[in-house]
């Protein structure tokens, strides 16, 4: 096993008590908080604390196809930060506006450096090793979100047929949350709306990534073949490849439809071993299908491939 962070112990030190594991990711997946986090509170933080102002409709534009409309949804939050400037950099409509988007280096030299998880605590360490005024205003910019969020989000429960979907896994399955957002938040959201009580430890961001997350809790105590991950991102996907679990997509705007089929039809495949294969290759293609790997704006650079980031 990779090494951890500390806050991870608790999932290390997970006992299974059922013979499969299901991790559930949270925004966008169980819980119907991610459109507003990122239309009311990220995108407007994006546009006040990097200047982007001048550009803030195609600023808007291109925040809302990153964190929700691309192949890049559910990007970690300094991930995304990084893939949305970049992108802004290359949309040829800034540049006729004579707006130049700085390439904040330090902001890379962060996301690279290894010792340094991608989360508030790693930033704030990075911070204090390594001063900048860039990742001064990347410290800016998060605690703005997490202000707004705390403001803005409230009483955005858990979509139609999650706490169905829950309480059918209840007797042959451990679940577990699963996600980037930070343990706080997630905390007091799952506590809030009745949903933490079915799951056994809920995992945020300080705990690593999803795929440590499932690594952690998960693998060499359940077999492969009884693992799976719940998400509603690319990313969710890949972690699940990456730690070799089975994936079931949520699909974004169809989540009620989801989580019907997961309980009716899913969850049972699941318990009785036919799931993986050629009905989860099937679900995978219908999910990939929905989140575009090309920018719908012209670049300056010619290429319209959404790069997809470096995880550490």
């Amino acid at each position: 096993m990779s090494q951890h962070p500390e806050a991870a112990q608790p999932l290390v030190d997970f006992v299974p008590t059922r013979r499969f594991f299901v991790g559930i990711d949270s925004d966008g997946c169980a819980m119907d908080a991610m459109d507003i986090k990122h239309q009311e509170c990220f995108t407007p933080c994006y546009i006040k604390h990097w200047d982007l102002q001048p550009v803030s409709t195609l600023a808007r534009e291109t925040a809302l196809f990153v964190n929700l409309g691309s192949v890049t949804r559910g990007l970690n939050r300094w991930l995304a930060l990084k893939q949305v400037l970049d992108l802004l950099r290359d949309r040829v409509e800034v540049a006729e506006r004579g707006v130049t988007i700085p390439h904040y280096p330090e902001l890379t030299d962060f996301i690279e450096a290894e010792g340094y998880p991608l989360s508030d605590t790693g930033i704030l360490r990075y911070q204090a090793d390594q001063p900048s005024e860039t990742i001064d205003r990347a410290v800016t910019w998060g605690n703005a979100v997490n202000a707004a969020i705390a403001d803005m989000v409230h009483g955005c429960g858990p979509f139609p047929g999650v706490r169905e979907a829950m309480l059918a896994m209840q007797a042959e399955v451990d679940c577990m949350t699963v996600s980037a957002t930070p343990l706080h938040a997630l905390e007091y959201e799952w506590n809030a709306h009745g949903i933490a009580q079915y799951v056994k430890v809920i995992a945020g961001q300080e705990m690593g990534s999803k795929a440590d997350h499932v690594e952690y809790a998960a693998k060499g105590k359940y077999d492969d073949d009884k693992i799976l991950l719940i998400g509603d991102a690319p990313g969710d996907r890949d972690a699940a490849d990456k730690v070799g679990c089975l994936y079931y997509p949520i699909l974004p705007g169809d989540e009620k439809q989801s989580w019907a089929r997961f309980t009716a039809e899913a969850l049972p495949r699941f318990l009785a071993g036919t799931y993986a294969g050629d009905y989860q290759r099937q679900l995978i293609a219908e999910f990939t299908s929905k989140l575009p790997d090309h920018v719908p704006w012209e670049t300056i650079s010619g290429n319209r491939t959404v790069p997809m980031p470096k995880v550490k």
